[in-house]
C-alpha cells in the first residue's frame, strides 16, 4: 500500500473516533452532570513498518481530553434530585468498584437505599451506601440527608487534585492508579431540588461535526484518487510498456 494511502486511511480511523466522540456528547446534552470531551490526534510510531512507510505521516486519536467545567444549576423541586455547586464528585459503588460522577438524579429503593439513575448505591462518608427511611428527602448544604426530617447519612463528596488521571466510565468517572481521591474543598456546596446541566454546548458541537464531516469526506476523495487514479493509471502505462 502507497504511504499516502496508509496515510490517509489513518486519518479516516482518528476522524471516525472524534465523530463517535461527537455524537455521544450531542446524545448527552441532556443528561445531567455529563462532560464533552475532545478526541485529539497524535503521531502515531509504526517501528514494524520499518522503511516501508518512511515517509508517510501517520495519526491516531489520543485518550479523550473531557473538559469537567461545571453545567449550569437548573431548579427542578424533586426531593431526591441534588446538584454540586463547586468541585467534587460524588462517590458510588459499581460492579466494578468505587466510581465518581457529577450526576445527583438519584432514587431510592424499596430497601431504602439512595442509588443512581443506574442503580449504582451512592456511598455516605461513613463508608457503605446511604439508606433513608420513608418521608420526604431533603439534602442539606454540607451534604447530609435527611428522610422525614430524621438524619439518614451524609453524602461522600470527593475531589481530585489533577482531574487528567480520571477516565470516563460509562456515565461516571474511574481514577487511574495513583490518582487519589481527597476532600472536597469547604467552597463546594450541595443544591437539593436541583441538579446540574450537562456542559455540553450544541452550536459548537454541531460546527465540530460539520469540520470533521468535511475531513472525512475529503480524505475519502483522496483514497478513490489514490487507488483508482493513479495506480489505475501506473498499471494501464506499464501495462503497454
Amino acid at each position: 500500500m502507497a504511504g499516502g494511502t496508509y496515510s490517509a486511511l489513518s486519518g479516516l480511523q482518528t476522524r471516525l473516533a472524534q465523530l463517535d466522540r461527537i455524537a455521544a456528547d450531542i446524545a448527552n446534552a441532556g443528561t445531567a452532570g455529563y462532560k464533552t470531551e475532545r478526541v485529539p490526534t497524535v503521531e502515531a510510531r509504526r517501528p514494524d513498518f520499518d522503511q516501508v512507510l518512511q515517509t508517510a505521516i501517520d495519526v491516531t486519536a489520543a485518550p479523550g481530553l473531557v473538559d469537567f467545567r461545571d453545567g449550569s444549576i437548573q431548579t427542578t423541586n424533586r426531593d431526591l434530585d441534588v446538584a454540586l455547586d463547586g468541585r467534587g464528585f460524588f462517590e458510588i459503588q459499581t460492579a466494578q468498584g468505587l466510581r465518581y460522577t457529577r450526576n445527583g438524579q438519584f432514587s431510592r429503593r424499596p430497601d431504602g437505599t439512595l442509588v443512581t439513575a443506574d442503580g449504582d448505591a451512592v456511598q455516605g462518608d461513613g463508608g457503605g451506601p446511604i439508606l433513608v427511611g420513608q418521608g420526604a428527602i431533603a439534602f442539606e448544604p454540607d451534604g447530609s440527608v435527611r428522610a422525614g426530617g430524621v438524619l439518614a447519612g451524609k453524602l461522600k463528596i470527593v475531589d481530585f487534585g489533577d482531574y487528567v488521571g480520571l477516565r470516563r466510565e460509562g456515565g461516571h468517572f474511574r481514577p487511574e492508579a495513583g490518582t487519589t481521591p481527597t476532600a472536597a474543598p469547604a467552597t463546594s456546596n450541595v443544591r437539593g431540588g436541583a441538579l446540574e446541566s450537562s456542559n455540553v454546548q450544541l452550536p459548537e458541537r454541531m460546527v465540530q461535526l460539520t469540520e470533521v464531516s468535511r475531513a472525512f469526506e475529503a480524505l475519502q476523495r483522496g483514497i478513490t484518487t489514490l487507488m483508482n487514479d493513479v495506480d489505475g493509471r501506473a498499471i494501464s502505462e506499464l501495462g503497454r510498456r
